[in-house]
């Protein structure tokens, strides 16, 4: 989700106790988890790292990651926080200067305990202590600018491997695209509406529902979140694990026995529906025009194209969502 920070642990002088202790005692699970950097892409990538309130800053919070680099960091038990990818950015020979997509606004390589500005891929953790679960995900609530995906290694059990493979900057619908085609915004980004930001009287699981704009996000990447309550089948745990977080990945299968369809095969919300409350398709026939609608802009998913959404009648729109559900489907059988 787009918010996934969990409330911190202490770091003063309790932490320095604790860190005395692991040592002269030998304790290995007072270690957190190590955090490795992986940039595939074709051009240099500037991760930007976030330590959220009561966890302590990591080894940078921002940094330049060549192509074909990697970098790591350790963590301590129960630190929570958040990576991204910055991308088309200028540093001048003082570190000063900006990025095109996912920029954190200081004005520096460094971040400075600045987040990251939409559109902007996240990688979010919360990391176990006492031999509790680590928690973490990949979040595409804030939109998207690059493809991501998070790797578990060392573990004793099995940790799934989840993110974005999908450039989704090729299929992001008009209204959405941001920076010329170099990032994705999110439908609460895009128009500031409380049912795409789940906030005021849609401010819970109930009366936020999916958009059909986070269905095109579930669509292309079926783990990563959505929209704020996605958690279903986006939030993953994991014991006694390091992490490795790739950009630009090779595309790896993300499919899982366990996975289930996303959508909502009842219904979606209605744009003209001003109260916000779902319409069911119940059994009603679809009209072939707008099935050939649906059909239309699923081809453009498929085949990287991008498409403006139409504001086309409720019945349209239904389409879409059935055959995104359908689409998704199959894929996991």
């Amino acid at each position: 989700m787009g918010l996934f920070f969990f409330p911190g642990h202490g770091h003063g002088s309790s932490s320095l106790l604790l860190g005395l202790g692991c040592t002269l005692l030998f304790i290995t699970s007072c270690k957190g988890a190590t955090f490795t950097f992986v940039n595939k892409c074709g051009f240099t990538v500037w991760p930007g790292v976030l330590s959220s309130a009561g966890s302590p800053k990591l080894g940078s919070t921002g940094f330049e990651l060549r192509k074909g680099g990697s970098r790591s960091f350790e963590a301590p038990t129960g630190w929570s926080g958040r990576f991204w990818g910055r991308s088309g950015c200028e540093f001048d020979s003082s570190s000063r200067g900006s990025c095109a997509t996912g920029d954190c606004g200081s004005g520096e390589v460094e971040c400075n305990g600045a987040g990251a500005t939409p559109p902007a891929t996240l990688a979010e953790f919360t990391l176990g202590s006492s031999g509790s679960q680590d928690f973490y995900d990949v979040s595409l609530v804030d939109g998207y600018n690059l493809p991501i995906i998070v790797q578990g290694t060392g573990h004793s059990g099995s940790c799934e491997t989840t993110g974005c493979v999908t450039d989704l900057n090729q299929k992001c619908p008009e209204e959405l695209r941001a920076g010329g085609g170099s990032g994705c915004k999110s439908a609460c980004e895009a128009f500031g509406r409380p049912e795409y930001c789940c906030s005021g009287a849609y401010n819970n699981p109930t009366t936020c529902r999916p958009s059909l704009y986070s269905q095109i996000f579930k669509a292309a990447c079926p783990k990563s979140y959505s929209y704020a309550y996605d958690d279903a089948t986006s939030t993953f745990t994991c014991s006694g694990a390091d992490y490795t977080v790739t950009f630009c990945p090779d595309s790896p299968s993300l499919k899982s026995s366990t996975d289930s369809s996303p959508l909502n095969r009842t219904g979606t919300t209605d744009d003209s529906n001003s109260s916000g409350t779902e319409q069911n398709t119940g059994s009603s026939p679809v009209p072939v025009q707008d099935a050939a609608i649906a059909m239309s802009w699923l081809a453009n998913l498929a085949t990287g194209g991008t498409t403006r959404l139409p504001r086309a009648p409720l019945s349209a729109r239904l389409a879409i969502s059935l055959f995104a559900t359908m689409l998704i489907g199959k894929a996991f059988r």
